[in-house]
């Protein structure tokens, strides 16, 4: 080799170096750029929207995002009963690359494929409201609501209706749905254990269909005129046994304790709705938000989270903790 080549080799290697470290520089820079242009970015699928019961959680969900910078993308079916649009949801999101999903699923087993699915993508994704027979654990985390805790409360405040004896029948029994049939064996669990006079004389199936639910309602105050209360363990449920206690224009005082969200103008319109159970679904929002962003971060997350419902009736409905929970403007609360 001959003399002095080393040394053109290495003043030639200078300016390649830094060329190499100033096109790294400004791929970090266009990196970084381009995140904050385009913020981590969470799909939120409800059951549906527009209803007292779901909406609060795009209020959460809305505030822990504007907390860690991210963005919300919100979407759901006009109907609880439309699996087959929230699974082509699911899929939509997944396909479209989004950095997280929060999902209140419409039917335990129809959401199990698109579920897999996001996880082996690598989606941290989090279920609210009701579980999936898919164990916790590595990108799936649980925030639900405490149905065992709603079925006590349930049995609680229907003993206290009755001074602790009667008879009452339990609507809106949904096997597709895994919080309502935990919520109902609860209830019944509790009426046996610590109620033994108060007597369960008619257990009814439930829709998604208030015309049906209203039926079955009729016909279970028709065959039973001893009935001295209604356990109504969904909205549709709840909205039913009311509309059928008025329709019918009983003069017989039978009390109707419900659950979720009947979506009236007034929830208590009803002389006969005594009182709601309600899953406290903004903070559903809020938490499965922070979970995605933990993950996303590499953090560790709780697995599962159980949230206490909320018995609302009419002395606490007015109160500022209440309306605060029931709010569908998050904007107000920035």
């Amino acid at each position: 080799m001959a003399p002095g080549t080393h040394a053109s080799e290495r003043a030639l290697r200078k300016p390649i170096r830094k060329a190499v470290l100033l096109g790294l520089t400004l791929s970090c820079w266009l990196w970084t750029a381009c995140r904050s242009k385009n913020p981590l970015t969470i799909a939120v699928i409800p059951r549906t929207s527009g209803t007292s019961l779901w909406e609060p959680v795009h209020v959460g969900a809305e505030v822990a995002a504007s907390d860690i910078g991210a963005r919300i993308y919100w979407n759901a079916t006009t109907r609880e009963d439309d699996v087959q649009g929230q699974i082509a949801l699911v899929e939509k999101v997944i396909d479209r690359g989004y950095q997280g999903i929060v999902l209140a699923p419409d039917q335990s087993l129809a959401l199990i494929t698109p579920v897999h699915r996001g996880i082996s993508a690598g989606i941290p994704i989090v279920i609210i409201g009701s579980p999936l027979p898919i164990p916790p654990g590595g990108k799936l985390t649980y925030i639900l609501n405490d149905d065992e805790e709603a079925g006590r409360m349930a049995a609680m405040r229907v003993a206290e209706l009755l001074h602790g004896k009667g008879s009452v029948a339990i609507l809106g029994i949904d096997p597709d749905i895994a919080g309502v049939m935990t919520r109902g064996r609860s209830l019944e669990r509790s009426l046996i254990e610590r109620y033994p006079k108060i007597k369960v004389v008619e257990k009814k199936m439930g829709s998604f269909n208030v015309p049906y639910d209203q039926q079955i309602a009729e016909e279970t105050l028709r065959k039973n005129s001893d009935l001295n209360a209604i356990i109504a363990l969904t909205s549709i449920s709840t909205r039913a046994a009311c509309s059928a206690l008025e329709r019918l224009n009983s003069r017989k005082t039978i009390k109707v304790v419900g659950f979720d969200d009947p979506d009236t103008p007034n929830w208590f319109q009803s002389a006969r709705l005594d009182s709601l159970i309600i899953q406290n679904s903004r903070e559903m929002g809020l938490q499965a938000i922070r979970a995605v962003g933990a993950q996303v971060q590499g953090k560790a997350v709780a697995p599962e989270t159980k949230l206490k419902p909320i018995l609302i009736s009419r002395e606490n409905l007015h109160t500022p903790e209440i309306q605060k929970m029931l709010s569908m403007t998050w904007r107000t609360e920035q």
